[in-house]
């Protein structure tokens, strides 16, 4: 996973699993051990610790987890180099700039993003938790008990414990797929070449993400998937409006796609897709599957500990204990949201309610998220058919190129739709399709989170011009609703009576 070892991983694995760490002399017995220090192990542990409680924290690999080494900061410190990239070479066409030629340097991309990821380690590594007072265990943690974790040949008792390991990319069961070798986001971060052409299995978040980082790179990017459009889980027209600015980028869908067999041919890997008119071969130099997670489950000793699990993650109530009253687990172990801020919210609720007897649910959070591409596609809450389910919908859309800042900066590809319960102005969800879509969809969580209205978010002034003004003009869009034929001859005697 930290390939290259230079310099900036070498920091990096001075934190996350120092070479020569001396596990600590375990206590009698600890208020909460947590296995998995990722985020929601992390998030745990520190919490745990500062309120006074003895904390063990086990982890076999990196701390960090997924989030620190092949998750969220190395996928978007690559990420914003290819919006520089794409921005170098829009310059002329789009506003005048200079013209730009020549290759850039994929070599400075990935050293960047390994310099930053070391730079950020020392937040999650095992010398921090050690001064916050974690006992931190580098090693493989199982449970032999129903309250007792075995790390190595060292035994944690505890009175509560939590679940954190995670997930992992999924393999599909491809023919030849592993003789032919493959990428994940566990190793494309690896890369110090950037492959000329790219075959991507899976058009979900991560598939899309790299995809159209590595075609603005400079690959020549396919990507296969058995839905008809990316980002399956997402608004439609969400997903449309993505597969088209990604065509513009150049990238080959190929939606639909069975794909009957991978092998290995000279120097090239080849996908062969199953056809009426029989296999079709297409060729690249590197294969990226992003087909999915699975729950890191394995080799926990679970079973023992009388936790049930099966194949979407460990089994937990809406307080997030398992069947095991004193163990809990939070994060991509037991939950959809595989986001890291899903993590940092479910892991203080595990505080709450193991160490303190609190009531807090998890059914209870109003959870967004985003897929970084360009543009961003954010979520928050229910899509139009979910809401349609739960009763009547209202459905208001503002497109972006009736927002004059997306106009005025060349970003008016997208749209923000927002579902109301209907004749009110209650939130019910919405999606944002913008270049910052991920910053801006906050404001509209935070009104779902305090029971704010579509209405009191037209009624907050936002500056001019930025594109967050696109709220306001669906709130006036809902006001407008309001006019009915009725209203508006009322207004008319009104305004006859008053001259």
């Amino acid at each position: 996973m930290l390939q290259p070892l230079d310099e900036h991983n070498q920091r990096l694995l001075a934190n996350a699993h120092p070479p020569g760490w001396r596990n600590p002399e375990p206590r009698d017995r600890y208020h909460l051990v947590v296995v998995g220090g990722g985020t929601a192990g992390l998030v745990s542990a520190a919490a745990a610790a500062s309120l006074g409680a003895k904390v063990a924290l086990v982890e076999r690999n990196l701390l960090g987890g997924d989030c620190l080494t092949v998750g969220c900061v190395p996928s978007k410190a690559v990420i914003r180099a290819t919006r520089a990239w794409h921005d170098a070479r829009s310059a002329e066409p789009v506003f005048g700039g200079p013209a730009v030629a020549g290759e850039g340097n994929f070599a400075v991309v990935m050293e960047r993003m390994r310099r930053i990821r070391a730079d950020l380690s020392p937040l999650d590594g095992a010398p921090r938790f050690s001064r916050l007072g974690v006992d931190v265990f580098l090693g493989e943690g199982r449970f032999v008990g129903p309250d007792v974790v075995e790390v190595e040949d060292t035994r944690l008792n505890f009175r509560r414990a939590v679940i954190a390991t995670g997930s992992r990319p999924a393999t599909p069961p491809i023919p030849g797929l592993e003789a032919a070798g493959f990428l994940t986001n566990e190793t494309v971060f690896s890369l110090t070449d950037l492959p000329p052409r790219l075959l991507v299995i899976g058009a979900g978040p991560i598939g899309c993400e790299l995809a159209q980082a590595f075609a603005r790179l400079g690959s020549k990017v396919t990507i296969f998937d058995r839905n008809q459009h990316p980002l399956p889980r997402e608004d439609a027209d969400a997903a449309a409006l993505l597969r088209r600015v990604m065509e513009r980028d150049g990238i080959a869908f190929r939606p639909g796609a069975e794909i009957a067999r991978i092998d290995r041919q000279g120097g090239d890997k080849r996908v062969g897709l199953a056809g009426a008119s029989g296999e079709e071969w297409l060729r690249g130099d590197e294969i990226l599957v992003a087909a999915g997670r699975v729950p890191n489950v394995e080799g926990l000793g679970l079973e023992r500990a009388g936790v049930e699990y099966d194949a979407v993650g460990v089994r937990v109530n809406d307080r997030l204990q398992t069947t095991n009253p004193r163990v809990y687990a939070a994060g991509d172990i037991c939950t959809r949201y595989k986001f890291t801020h899903a993590a940092d919210a479910m892991a203080r609720i595990v505080v709450q309610n193991a160490l303190f007897f609190g009531r807090a649910r998890v059914s209870r959070l109003v959870i967004p998220w985003t897929t970084y591409t360009s543009p961003e596609v954010a979520h928050v809450g229910m899509y139009e058919e979910d809401a349609s389910e739960a009763g009547h919908v209202d459905t208001i859309t503002v497109p972006l190129r009736e927002v004059d800042r997306a106009r005025l900066d060349g970003e008016d590809d997208g749209f923000f739709r927002v579902h109301l319960r209907k004749g009110t102005d209650r939130i019910l969800g919405a999606t944002l399709v913008a270049e910052h879509a991920g910053e801006m969809i906050s404001e509209i969580t935070l009104a779902m989170t305090a029971g704010l209205g579509l209405s009191k978010i037209g009624g907050t002034i936002h500056p001019y011009p930025t594109q967050a003004e696109v709220f306001r003009k669906a709130a006036d869009a809902w006001r407008r609703r309001k006019l009915t034929p009725r209203v508006k001859r009322l207004f008319e005697s009104y305004f006859r009576v008053f001259r």
